[in-house]
């Protein structure tokens, strides 16, 4: 094949989670990248689930193994694999570089804190400088999906997403958290609104219902990861914050970031944010991290 097809072959991107696998590729023409839709499967081990992921994303986009160039691997369960795919190049990447690059590349920013929002909880510094992007982990948190699903499963009975959705928009968040209108009726506490929660679960109803308590829970898990980003925001002099992970796609997590607009930060949760850290895999080939 000559140099010039060489260029728009594709490079496919694989995060290889607990439960379930993403992937996605670009495909390079002239200097440019075209993303190619993601997609996700679910698997019991990672292996199954990363040649389920592989054998659907190339017959879904029309790809054969000549189409491809090179995979690029990160993501916990990226260490199971020990062989080429299909005898493609395959290298396994840095989650956290994967996460930052992803979180630019889908913000279209320069600069900002990117969080991972998965089982738990990541978040990166990472900022563009003369076309090298520079990556520092930051620390993170053990709240974030799992304890969203732990929770509500042992609290409700409900641990599915979609279910937890549908709880969640019937609950009421007065019969659960205590915020700063239940303590103080004279606005004592100066730039702050009067919904802004003091307590996470510190007013708990003895009628709560499990609706009520699935809001709760997502409120608590939305809260505690936004603060933890705006502490990470103020001490890198950053403004915006780049939302990305599964929990992104989550109705009442979406809507607690919503609503946290006083604390000086800017959350932004763009489109495909769920797919963030494996479009970062996808692109680490061709962007120089240190």
């Amino acid at each position: 094949m000559n140099a010039t097809n060489d260029k728009n072959k594709v490079v496919v991107g694989i995060d290889v989670g607990g439960s379930t696998t993403k992937i996605v590729g670009f495909r390079r023409d002239a200097g440019s990248e075209t993303l190619i839709a993601p997609l996700f499967v679910q698997a019991t081990d990672p292996i199954t689930s990363i040649y389920g992921a592989f054998g659907r994303f190339t017959m879904e986009n029309g790809l054969s193994l000549d189409d491809i160039d090179k995979v690029m691997m990160t993501g916990g369960g990226s260490s199971f694999r020990s062989q080429p795919i299909y005898s493609l190049p395959c290298n396994n990447v840095s989650e956290f570089e994967c996460i930052g690059l992803g979180g630019l590349y889908l913000s279209g920013l320069d600069e900002a804190i990117v969080v991972s929002m998965g089982t738990g909880t990541a978040l990166i510094h990472s900022k563009k400088v003369n076309g090298v992007t520079e990556i520092k982990y930051l620390g993170g948190t053990g709240v974030g999906g799992g304890t969203l699903l732990g929770l509500t499963q042992k609290l409700t009975g409900v641990g599915t997403v979609e279910h937890i959705e549908k709880l969640c928009a019937e609950g009421d968040i007065s019969k659960i958290d205590l915020r700063i209108s239940d303590i103080s009726k004279n606005r004592t506490y100066e730039n702050m609104k009067d919904n802004l929660t003091v307590s996470n679960f510190g007013k708990v109803s003895d009628i709560a219902t499990p609706e009520d308590i699935a809001l709760g829970v997502a409120n608590m898990v939305a809260e505690t990861i936004a603060m933890v980003a705006v502490f990470a925001a103020r001490g890198c002099g950053v403004k915006d914050v780049v939302l990305t992970g599964n929990l992104s796609t989550i109705a009442p997590i979406r809507q607690t970031f919503e609503g946290l607009d006083q604390f000086g930060v800017n959350f932004i949760i763009p489109e495909n944010a769920q797919f963030g850290t494996v479009i970062g895999a996808a692109l680490h080939d061709s962007h120089k991290c240190i």
